[in-house]
């Protein structure tokens, strides 16, 4: 394993108005824009910053969540020339223990994910003079900086062209656990079925699990049992297994994919993405401290700010339902 990777469970003993028009056309703009503000300066930093970010329990290799992150923390290595470290968490008891061997050894601690809030809270606690970044999830202690997306308002473009794409009025959502932003996802997901298709039947199934494909595929098979012929995986590494699935059963079948373009999975299934700026977020960040203007707090970010959007990478949505979301 490289040396910028770490695998940790918890130790045995010891803890060491046109929507599109605005935000297409500049996407990633007003997402670093609402990322920057009045920055906290940190004299006497490292030449190398060190950014070490902790992943949730699905760890890297998902495919989506904490990959998107990951892609985010290499941009930051080769455009800013930071010291990007990676400790995966393999169980809920590593949080605090992950948290503070990055807090120790870096300028950054990014903690991946909502599962993270009252560890990585604790953390920064015990070490004020650190800058940390969540997220998916606020803190009240002022060196974090709380990042959180309105992932409801992609997701809703995504019903649109669930509710409009859908040839059998069944669609579902795989959900891995129901934590806000995932709840976000679901809502807004079947809000926006409804907007247009208010006759179609949503199935929602939960895993309790972000990284558990096998059963991401069960759920997913079990929705296609039950009619749906698109399926919104909202799960991390579960979602996979929605993937799996909608191969198995071949043309017709479809996922939108949450967070990432999850194609290399299956680009003939794959019907678009609710996209979500994760990596933007961390590179930015990351661009913060590296510039000694880190600035925490709370930031919200949605299609206004180019946080979120519904990507059609494949083509598979025809025109005219993109323009309804347009």
């Amino acid at each position: 394993m490289s040396p910028r990777f770490t695998t940790a469970s918890a130790p045995a003993s010891t803890a060491p108005v046109s929507r599109r028009a605005v935000v297409k056309a500049a996407a990633a703009a007003p997402l670093v824009a609402a990322l920057g503000g009045v920055g906290v300066g940190r004299a006497g930093a490292q030449e190398t910053v060190v950014v070490t970010m902790v992943t949730d329990t699905a760890g890297l290799g998902d495919q989506n969540f904490n990959d998107l992150a990951n892609r985010g923390l290499e941009r930051a290595e080769a455009e800013l020339g930071i010291d990007g470290r990676v400790i995966e968490s393999r169980d809920a008891a590593a949080y605090i223990p992950n948290l503070t061997q990055a807090a120790e050894q870096g300028e950054l601690t990014i903690g991946v994910g909502f599962l993270l809030v009252e560890a990585i809270t604790e953390v920064a606690t015990q070490y004020p003079d650190e800058f940390f970044l969540l997220i998916d999830g606020v803190s009240e202690a002022p060196n974090v900086a709380g990042v959180t997306f309105r992932e409801n308002e992609g997701a809703f473009l995504a019903g649109v062209v669930a509710g409009l794409v859908t040839e059998t009025d069944t669609v579902g959502v795989v959900g891995g656990i129901a934590v806000p932003p995932v709840v976000r996802y679901a809502v807004g997901f079947e809000a926006g079925v409804r907007s247009v298709n208010p006759e179609a039947e949503v199935i929602v199934a939960y895993a309790d699990s972000f990284g558990d494909p096998a059963l991401g595929r069960e759920l997913t098979l079990a929705q296609f049992n039950q009619g749906a012929d698109i399926v919104f995986p909202v799960a991390g590494a579960t979602g996979i297994g929605s993937f799996n699935a909608a191969v198995e059963q071949g043309e017709g079948f479809w996922v939108i994919a949450a967070d990432a373009d999850q194609s290399q999975l299956g680009a003939e299934n794959q019907l678009a993405v609710a996209s979500k700026g994760v990596d933007t977020a961390v590179y930015t960040v990351s661009e913060q401290v590296v510039n000694d203007a880190f600035a925490g707090g709370e930031l919200s970010l949605g299609l206004a700010e180019g946080g979120v959007d519904l990507l059609n990478p494949g083509g598979f949505v025809p025109d005219d339902v993109m323009a309804v979301v347009d």
